[in-house]
């Protein structure tokens, strides 16, 4: 107990946040508040996680006398790449390489990823999207001859991505201390329900409450937000998963995914732990981009869950509106989950307080949000940070502010059918 204290106390410190309330509730109205989980050394939510993950990680590979040096992979969509790179920077016995879609993240999250510091830090671009690059990963693990070369160099792979449940667990926290400071401010009562709209793409944030409200956390309805790339809400709607749809580059990168690795462990609890039939479903998406689930399965899904989407012009229209009836500030990944909140209160009447899970400041999107603001955007990436705080009268984070003078690192693009090779030349 006292060794996890230690860790939590080293993660979530001054040092790495710029709020001792580490994941604050911004008040917005009287039953709507944000969870801002943004305050961290990369300005994003998967901080949450991320700073804490290379403590457990080594508290692990001592416990279990792992001689060999891990090298983790990650495949980003823009946030955990980052995030993880900076947690696991300088990390003894540890190596970390970073894929990302070269042209699927903003300016802001590609240069915090390419001039990132560390002798233990590698980061490539792929070409394609983030399901590309997710899927590369995947292969690389599943590759046994990789694993036996590895091996004998003295390396094992392991991810930083939200499948390793190392990632999901400290994001279960956030939402009882949420809840917690609900109940503290005397906005709900001890027992009340509350509902969480959360921004959703590979399915982790939002299976992370899941996990809350199954140990006991009284939430009413976990909202799902989706993009254009609106897979999800179909699914939760139908019962039917099915990638074989256009993919859609829109201004809430974090979210361009079509394959969402989470479900399948919401579909092991939901079933029961039927890993026969969940694993079904996964030949069946690999063999043919869909699966069906069982009538069951689905009622225990819109029982939990409620879906919808919103597309790029509506979410230009709710950071505007949000800033200019409120005064606060909030990045594209946030809108389309308070906008999808709105839906769902429009369609089902029911006003339970709720809160929207606030992913990135609105800094790491600086030129998106100007363009909903209505000013221009075609400024250098650092340029837009300023540009904001002008505009808004807001000040950015300081590890954003940090960024000015970097040296770029990293040049590197890939094909997807080379990403096994750049794993090879990094552990070189």
């Amino acid at each position: 107990m006292a060794e996890g204290t230690q860790f939590c106390n080293r993660a979530y410190s001054a040092k790495g946040f710029d709020t001792p309330k580490i994941a604050p509730l911004h008040e917005l109205t009287d039953d709507i508040s944000f969870l801002e989980l943004w305050h961290g050394p990369t300005s994003a939510f998967k901080d949450m996680a991320l700073q804490v993950l290379p403590y457990l990680l080594t508290a692990s590979l001592q416990k279990t006398g792992e001689e060999r040096e891990v090298c983790i992979l990650v495949a980003t969509s823009g946030d955990t790449g980052k995030a993880a790179l900076e947690g696991f920077c300088d990390v003894p016995q540890t190596k970390i390489l970073v894929f990302y879609p070269k042209d699927g993240v903003s300016g802001v999250q590609e240069l915090q990823m390419v001039t990132q510091v560390g002798e233990n830090v590698g980061v490539v671009g792929v070409e394609g999207n983030f399901d590309d690059a997710q899927t590369g990963v995947k292969r690389i693990f599943g590759d046994g001859a990789l694993a036996e070369a590895l091996a004998q160099r003295g390396y094992y792979l392991s991810s930083a991505n939200s499948i390793n449940w190392g990632r999901l667990l400290p994001q279960i926290v956030y939402y009882v201390s949420a809840y917690c400071d609900m109940v503290n401010a005397g906005r709900i009562g001890l027992g009340d329900p509350l509902n969480f709209a959360v921004p959703t793409g590979n399915f982790g944030n939002i299976l992370a409450g899941f996990y809350a409200k199954r140990m006991g956390l009284p939430i009413g309805k976990l909202i799902c937000a989706s993009n254009e790339n609106n897979v999800l809400t179909e699914f939760i709607r139908t019962g039917v998963y099915n990638r074989n749809r256009a993919f859609h580059t829109t201004l809430s990168p974090s979210m361009d995914i079509l394959v969402s690795s989470n479900l399948e462990r919401l579909l092991f609890a939901l079933s029961g732990g039927d890993d026969r039939l969940i694993a079904s479903y996964m030949r069946e998406l690999s063999k043919t981009g869909r699966y069906t689930v069982t009538p069951q399965i689905h009622r225990a899904i819109t029982e939990l869950f409620w879906a919808d989407y919103c597309d790029d012009e509506k979410t230009k229209r709710v950071i505007d509106a949000t800033y200019r009836k409120y005064g606060y500030l909030i990045d594209t990944h946030t809108a389309v989950a308070f906008d999808v909140l709105n839906h769902y209160r429009h369609d089902t009447e029911d006003k339970t307080p709720a809160v929207v899970v606030s992913t990135a400041s609105p800094y790491k999107f600086a030129d998106s949000v100007l363009e909903a603001l209505g000013r221009d955007r075609d400024v250098p990436a650092l340029d837009l940070i300023d540009k904001l705080s002008a505009v808004t009268e807001t000040a950015p984070p300081q590890p954003l502010l940090n960024l000015r003078g970097k040296r770029r690192r990293f040049s590197g693009v890939v094909h997807t059918k080379d990403m096994h090779m750049a794993v090879k030349a990094f552990l070189r």
